[in-house]
């Protein structure tokens, strides 16, 4: 695509925010790049890049790169064929396209050179799922030695603004539509593709953009194996359906963990839900500023410990969640629920609670919320009601 017509394009015309949103995380990124020390910060990871332009298009996988000075405009390289996304999606007046017959990490080294930077302390987030060794090797080969960056950005989206709460809020809205499809599509004789496909068309229906991971539905003695997914096997009287969904809206999620039961099922399932029950109601009284994420996990891990289901709960209590691409739908790195991480809780911040407990190879039994951190303690984000959905 040529400069022209790339210029011609209105400028941020598909953001999800306005610039003065951008404006104030951008802001915030350059102090944390000038206080590490570093005069640039270059960042491949789509969550990030997302986060400070708007930027998003399903064709990350190729790689692309904002390079964010500790003062000044950013400045963004990626694949030309992305050019255009770059220019509707983002209010970056400075967007360099490379070609398909170039190598990604000589391109960027190309544009660094051309405007200076050598010898200046430039930093990398090495937490980023794309920015591997080659490009990693292949970079330092261009333009030297690279000081680690990671967690700058990560940090500023740990608290959710008003404005990403939204899209939060109608994340949930699409997300409970397809939990209550895939609930009224569970049944004996629809197999585990029925339901997977009921809940995906029902939150699309209702908003849901394309989800970093796809929701889980499991049956039989197959849901007692930690992540696995629908495979066409039919329901059959007597089995456990676990069903963990999401939805995306504006690339923010939300998820949701229930409980199926389908006709008569083994004596030992509605105490060990009680317990998923306990360990929620656990969650949400503890999820308030003045605590820490490691204390919300440790008196999950006790409840459970106490009823003798620690065996079948080896696992945290929740994660980060927000903005996601493929190929997760949470946050991966930045936060989490689980022992040793003393992170104190903060207004805005946002976790999936999945309470799971499993019978290997035999059943799970799991409820789950998102909660939104408030100045007094949490809110949930999602309406479907809890307890176990016998069919």
């Amino acid at each position: 695509m040529t400069d022209s017509i790339l210029a011609s394009l209105p400028l941020g015309a598909e953001s999800v925010f306005p610039k003065e949103e951008y404006d104030r995380r951008l802001a915030l990124a350059q102090a944390g790049i000038a206080g590490a020390g570093l005069d640039l910060l270059l960042l491949s990871g789509a969550e990030n890049i997302f986060y400070l332009t708007g930027q998003q298009t399903p064709g990350y996988y190729m790689f692309q790169c904002l390079c964010v000075p500790a003062e000044g405009a950013p400045f963004i390289v990626l694949r030309g064929l992305e050019a255009m996304n770059a220019r509707m999606n983002t209010y970056l007046e400075d967007i360099t396209g490379y070609a398909d017959d170039v190598v990604p990490a000589v391109a960027l080294g190309s544009v660094l050179k051309s405007r200076g930077w050598i010898g200046k302390k430039i930093g990398v987030d090495r937490n980023s799922w794309f920015f591997t060794v080659n490009i990693y090797d292949q970079l330092v080969a261009e333009i030297g030695e690279l000081g680690d960056g990671s967690g700058i950005v990560e940090k500023l989206r740990r608290i959710k603004s008003p404005l990403e709460l939204r899209q939060m809020e109608a994340s949930a809205r699409a997300n409970d539509a397809g939990m209550l499809a895939g609930l009224a599509a569970s049944r004996a004789g629809a197999s585990e593709n029925d339901i997977a496909a009921a809940i995906m068309g029902a939150a699309i229906a209702a908003g849901s953009e394309y989800v970093g991971m796809e929701p889980f539905v499991t049956s039989g003695p197959r849901s007692g194996i930690p992540h696995s997914t629908w495979r066409r096997r039919k329901i059959v009287e007597g089995d456990l359906i676990a069903l963990e969904t999401t939805a995306c809206y504006n690339r923010y999620h939300t998820a949701l963990f229930r409980t199926v039961t389908v006709g008569k099922v083994p004596d030992d399932v509605q105490p060990m839900y009680d317990v998923c029950e306990e360990g929620l109601a656990m969650v949400e009284t503890m999820l308030k500023p003045g605590n820490t994420c490691a204390e919300v996990h440790n008196a999950v891990q006790a409840i459970i410990d106490k009823a003798g289901y620690t065996e079948g709960y080896r696992k945290r209590t929740g994660y980060g969640i927000g903005i996601s691409f493929a190929p997760d739908w949470g946050e991966g790195n930045i936060i989490g629920l689980f022992r040793g991480i003393d992170i104190p809780l903060e207004p805005g911040m946002t976790f999936h609670a999945p309470i799971t407990l499993r019978s290997y190879n035999r059943f799970t039994v799991a409820v789950s919320e998102t909660f939104v951190v408030t100045e007094t303690g949490c809110r949930v984000l999602g309406a479907v009601p809890r307890g176990i959905h016998a069919v």
